[in-house]
C-alpha cells in the first residue's frame, strides 16, 4: 500500500466536493446569464 494511502489530509467524501463545485459552477454561469438577458432586455 502506498504511503499516501494511509496517511491522507482529507478523509471527506469526494462525491460531495464535486457536487459542491457543480454547484457554484452553475450557479456563477447562471448569475451571468440573468445578467446578459437583463442588460439585452434594458437596451
Amino acid at each position: 500500500m502506498n504511503e499516501f494511502e494511509k496517511d491522507v489530509q482529507s478523509k471527506s467524501n469526494d462525491a460531495v466536493d464535486s457536487g459542491v463545485g457543480f454547484g457554484v459552477s452553475f450557479l456563477f454561469f447562471t448569475i451571468m446569464f440573468v445578467i446578459g438577458v437583463t442588460i439585452k432586455m434594458i437596451g
